[in-house]
Order: C-alpha cells, then sequence, then structure tokens
C-alpha cells in the first residue's frame, strides 16, 4: 500500500494522547469498606469493573477511528510499480500504399486513425509520425483535424528506420518508460532489418489486417513496336488472386481512346496491346477498377511529339539521294563537304554519315568518338581509294579493319531480318528481289554482325546500333543506291539515332532527363501540374538542360516541362509497385513488449497497467463505522 501524503501519517503520533489519558483514569483508589455497607462491597466492585471494560473499548474505538481518519487523509492506493512512474508515448502510423486495403468499408488506416482518437485521451502528451509527416509534443486535441487528413504516401519507413526516427522523439531522461506503438500491416518487403535493439523502449505492435487480401495493379508499360505510322504499347499487369479478366482503359487526357479486357494467364499476369499513332502528342493515362488497393488502378505516360532528327553528312561526293530518304518533316539535313566542315556542330547531330571520304583527319577522329560516346550514331561509307591506315586509325575503336580490296562484280542477296536495324520493316522476308550490285568490296575484320550481305557471304553492310560501315561506295557503279533496299536502311539508322523518350519515371527514385533547349544566363525550366509548381535541380549546357528529380514530384501525373509560358515536352511520373503484392508477415516473428490485433487492446491493457486503486474513502467509511460502534459503546454498554 503506497500514499498520495505519506507526510500526514507522522499524525499517528498524537493517538499517545488518548492512550495517555485512559491511564491516568484507571489510577487504582484504595477503599475502606464500613460495616454498614459491608453487605454492598461486592455491587460495588463489579460496577467499577464494568466502567473498566468501557472505557478500554472507547480507548480502542477512538484510536481506530483517529487511525481511519489520519490514514484518509493520508490518501492510500494500490498500483503497479510503474503505475506513477513518468510515461512517453510515441506513435508510428502507417501510411503506406498497402493500408489502402479494406477492412469492412474503410481502409486500415482510417480505421487505425478513428480508434487512435477513441481510445486515446485527448490531452495527453504524445508523440505521432508516419512515413512523411512528424507531430511532436503534442495532443490528439491539438491535431485531430491534421491526423484524420493524413494521405497515403509512396514512402516506407523500414522498421530500424522506425526505431531511429522514435529515438529522436524520445527524451534523454532515463528515469521514464518509454513506449512506441508500431500500427502498420507488416507487409513482406518491409521486413529487412533487425527490429528494434534498444531495451529502453518498450514496443507495443499492432497489426492490421484486411478482410479481403485481393488487388489487381497495373505493374508497367512500353512499347513493343513502332512504324512510322503507328506504335504498339504493352501494359503489364498482375493479380494477387485467380481471376480470369479485367477491364482496362486508355485514355488522352480525358477522352477515351481505347478499351479492352485484360486476360489472365496461371502466373496471375496479363500482357494488353494498344495501338497508337505514332508521333503525336498524348497524355495518357491506362486504367481498371478493382476492389483492391487504388494507387495502382492507373498508370500515367507520356507520348512526346519527336523532335526533328539532326542528320550531319560529310561528302566529297554527291550525296543529293539521301534528301529523298530523310525529308523536311522528320530530318534536319545537313551536306557538307570536308573541307567546309564546321566541328561545333558535331555535338549537337543524332546521325553522322562519312560518305566517300578517302582519308578521315586527326582532328575529325577526335570530334567523332567524342559525339559517338555521346550516344550519337556513325555510319562510314568508304570510298573506293580510301586511305587504309587513316581508316584503320580510327576504326579500332569499334574493333574494325579494312584489310583488302577485291575488284570483282557482287550481287548483295542476303537480308539479316533479325537484325535490329530492319525490326517491322518487311512484312515478310523477301529472298527474291532485284539483287543491287557493286564493282568491289572492302573485306573487314570485325566482330560486327552481318546486316546485308553478299552471294559469298562477305558483308556489305555490318553494325549495331550505334555504328554502322559499308564495306563499298554507293557512287559509281553500285546500285544500290537505286535500290529499294537503301530506304529502310539509312531510314532506321536515322530513327535509331534519336530514342523515343521514356514513356514514364518512377516516384521516390533518382531520375534525370534532358531537355534540348538553350538557356540564359538568367532562364530557369518548371515542372507543372494543374495549380502545383517547382524547380528541378537543373544543369544547362551547349545544346542541352539536364533536368534531376530526387524529393519531387511527390504525386503521380502527368507534368509539364515550361520554360516560363512555352510548354517544352510533357513527362509523367507513377508510384513503384512494391506495395502492390500484398504479402504480409506476422508479427509473432518479433520481440515485443506486446503484440496486438487491435488498438483497443492494446491502450485497455496499458491503462490496467497504470490503474491505482484509491482507498482513502474506505477508511472514510471505517471512521464513520468506528464512531457508529463509539456511540453504540455509550448508549447501550453500562
Amino acid at each position: 500500500m503506497q500514499f498520495k501524503h505519506p507526510e500526514i501519517l507522522w499524525a499517528l503520533l498524537l493517538l499517545l494522547i488518548p492512550i495517555i489519558v485512559h491511564l491516568f483514569q484507571l489510577r487504582r483508589f484504595k477503599k475502606t469498606p464500613f460495616t454498614n455497607v459491608k453487605m454492598l462491597q461486592k455491587v460495588v466492585a463489579e460496577s467499577q469493573k464494568s466502567k473498566s471494560i468501557k472505557k478500554w473499548f472507547l480507548l480502542f474505538t477512538r484510536l481506530l477511528l483517529f487511525t481511519a481518519l489520519i490514514l484518509a487523509f493520508a490518501q492510500p492506493f494500490f498500483a503497479n510499480k510503474t503505475a506513477l512512474q513518468e510515461k512517453e508515448t510515441v506513435i508510428y502510423v502507417d501510411n503506406s500504399f498497402s493500408m489502402q486495403a479494406k477492412n469492412g468499408n474503410t481502409s486500415l488506416l482510417e480505421n487505425a486513425v478513428q480508434e487512435l482518437l477513441k481510445n486515446v485521451p485527448q490531452d495527453q502528451k504524445i508523440n505521432l509520425f508516419t512515413n512523411d509527416k512528424t507531430f511532436a509534443n503534442t495532443s490528439f486535441k491539438t491535431i485531430q483535424n491534421e491526423v484524420l487528413t493524413i494521405e497515403f504516401s509512396s514512402q516506407q519507413l523500414l522498421l530500424n528506420e522506425i526505431e531511429l526516427k522514435a529515438a529522436t522523439l524520445f527524451s534523454k531522461n532515463e528515469n521514464t518508460i518509454k513506449n512506441l506503438i508500431v500500427i502498420s500491416d507488416f507487409q513482406n518487403f518491409k521486413i529487412k532489418d533487425t527490429l528494434l535493439g534498444n531495451s529502453d523502449i518498450q514496443l507495443h505492435l499492432i497489426q492490421q489486417k484486411a478482410n479481403e487480401v485481393s488487388n489487381i495493379a497495373i505493374d508497367s508499360i512500353y512499347v513493343s513496336q513502332e512504324t512510322e505510322q503507328n506504335m504498339e504499347l504493352n501494359a503489364v499487369l498482375s493479380s494477387t488472386e485467380d481471376i480470369e479478366n479485367a477491364p482496362i482503359s486508355v485514355f488522352n487526357e480525358d477522352q477515351l481512346i481505347a478499351k479492352t479486357s485484360a486476360i489472365f494467364d496461371k502466373n496471375k499476369k496479363a500482357i494488353v496491346t494498344f495501338s497508337l499513332p505514332a508521333n503525336k502528342t498524348i497524355l495518357g493515362k491506362i486504367t481498371l477498377t478493382d476492389n483492391g488497393l487504388e494507387y495502382d488502378n492507373q498508370f500515367y505516360f507520356s507520348l512526346n511529339k519527336k523532335d526533328n532528327i539532326k542528320v550531319l553528312v560529310v561528302s566529297n561526293e554527291d550525296a543529293n539521294f539521301l534528301k529523298r530518304i530523310f525529308t523536311e518533316d522528320e530530318f534536319d539535313l545537313t551536306i557538307t563537304t570536308l573541307n567546309n566542315l564546321n566541328y561545333s556542330i558535331i555535338e549537337n547531330q543524332n546521325l553522322i554519315i562519312l560518305n566517300d571520304l578517302e582519308t578521315i583527319p586527326e582532328s575529325l577522329q577526335q570530334a567523332l568518338l567524342s559525339f559517338s560516346k555521346n550516344n550519337g550514331t556513325l555510319t562510314i561509307i568508304p570510298s573506293q581509294n580510301s586511305n587504309v591506315a587513316s581508316y584503320n586509325f580510327f576504326l579500332r575503336n569499334f574493333n574494325t579493319s579494312l584489310t583488302q580490296r577485291f575488284n570483282s562484280i557482287q550481287e548483295i542477296t542476303t537480308i539479316n531480318f533479325n537484325h535490329p536495324l530492319f525490326t517491322n520493316v518487311f512484312e515478310n522476308k523477301v529472298t527474291n528481289f532485284q539483287y543491287p550490285k557493286t564493282t568491289y568490296f572492302w573485306q573487314l575484320k570485325t566482330k560486327a554482325t552481318n546486316i546485308l550481305s553478299y552471294a559469298n557471304g562477305k558483308p556489305f553492310l555490318v553494325g549495331e546500333k550505334g555504328f554502322y560501315l559499308f564495306t563499298a561506295s554507293l557512287n559509281g557503279s553500285n546500285t544500290f543506291k537505286n535500290s529499294p533496299l537503301i530506304v529502310p536502311t539509312f531510314y532506321k539508322m536515322g530513327l535509331e539515332s534519336l530514342q523515343r523518350e521514356q514513356l514514364y519515371k518512377a516516384i521516390g527514385t533518382k531520375n534525370n532527363l534532358d531537355i534540348s533547349v538553350q538557356l540564359s544566363k538568367d532562364d530557369i525550366l518548371k515542372i507543372a501540374k494543374k495549380d502545383f509548381e517547382f524547380i528541378p535541380q537543373q544543369q544547362p549546357y551547349a545544346n542541352k538542360v539536364v533536368l534531376s528529380f530526387t524529393e519531387n514530384p511527390k504525386e503521380d501525373g502527368n507534368y509539364e516541362v515550361k520554360k516560363e509560358k512555352n510548354i517544352l515536352k510533357h513527362i509523367s511520373f507513377n508510384y513503384p509497385r512494391t506495395e502492390s503484392r500484398l504479402e504480409f508477415t506476422t508479427i509473432d516473428n518479433f520481440k515485443a513488449s506486446s503484440k496486438q490485433a487491435s488498438i483497443s487492446n492494446l491502450f485497455e491493457t496499458l491503462q490496467k497497467d497504470d490503474r491505482i486503486r484509491e482507498l482513502w474513502k474506505w477508511f472514510v467509511i471505517l471512521a464513520l463505522v468506528f464512531a457508529l460502534i463509539e456511540i453504540g459503546i455509550q448508549k447501550y454498554l453500562k
């Protein structure tokens, strides 16, 4: 038993006063009997004995009465050892996207917030934090409105990160009890580190569970095929349950442009293909409807109209045949002789063609190597009278060399239809066509793949993405220049030299975006979406600006890249799909002070541990009982 005011117990010493008084009243007096009262001696003795017993009863009753009153004023109580110890409470509420799962008609996050508001005293000092917000040293009465509007976040703290964050919110007072309450669904991917090694913290785990674990997600999208007129866009879907199909739609802004049904296989995967117009600006959004999580039911993408591809032809021979291929609507074609070449424009090109040069000057070699390392595409058409030493000095950078020239008529008979350069170019594999002819060819030493070959198996065109080499000139008696093959060959080289921009970027990861624009000293680029606008990190270069995205944006959607009021491009962001799996770990795997299935159970337990049973009322009642006993003794005991 403990006392709220133990100093009052010193009043018990006052009980010595009635004891001393009573002892004085019990002093014996010697009586001398007289003859005429001798017969009454026995009666008098018996009366004196009764009075003595009555006084003892009164003494004990009064002592107990005063003792009960003194104890009542000292306010005794029963409590656990920790009940009177100062306590600190830090609450972590998981607001990741997996908490969108439903329990009843509301999400797990909404249920958790409502339970906290019901069970935590409104005026109790607490610290509360989520994956992206912190409320320090406050009360629910103060932050109620903000807590009720907590939004879901793409961020997710690991459990050791939760401990580190909580440690900053607890005080350094070693005499306080520190309760950390973790409220989460404990999805599998979050459990990556040893949980909570701080012995000073009392850990309480509360696992939120949905009544149905089912979800369909749009995982990713990609372009599978692209022609001059159309492109095929594939969407990859996944499901946590075995289902047959799900409706899926594609919008360009608010306009519905396609709708179909996703058919799932035995692996719970589906791939849906949409045909969209090529080289057209589309602010896309793919949507589906299911009863699971909401954040992965839409997927944003942007298709920007391609910039004109910049092609530079350095030629000492007639190269006007390339004008019929690289037309003005898609290409910016520049044809120049070697002597008139402006080296400063090389770094701005996408495709450079060296046509029929006898030698490659060292200064040009250095510029072309820098251009190639920056993902530029280089095509070389050697002259019949090429300086082998000059060419090989440059071609060694591509593990290729010219060996010797063979002067004989050869037909170009073989097309490598599997080479990326000819992907989706031919509807059928043509084997019988009007074969182009050359009167000579250079034999090569190379590991590059054959693209077009002669009848004798020797290559006419070799290369991979970014580097192509012909083995004969296209001028003179070479008939390839007049063959239908020349158009798809050079056209695809041009298309591949400027890659389509990424359809989307993931929020929360470091992303870079190149914008082909020149900025003056005080100009900046902004990213905007409706009323929201921010300035990303940006590094200007001579012919472009590199944008870097780290902390922003935090919301998915289609955004505009703006220079002042001019829209330069569109860019899309999507949340990572790591929350869509809905695979959970039971909290039984972790060491904790308590593990609960509901918030109310935890706070009932904590309240029981902190309960104080006050006894002062019982001592007041006991004092009244002793007062009544005294009255009874006075009245009825003679």
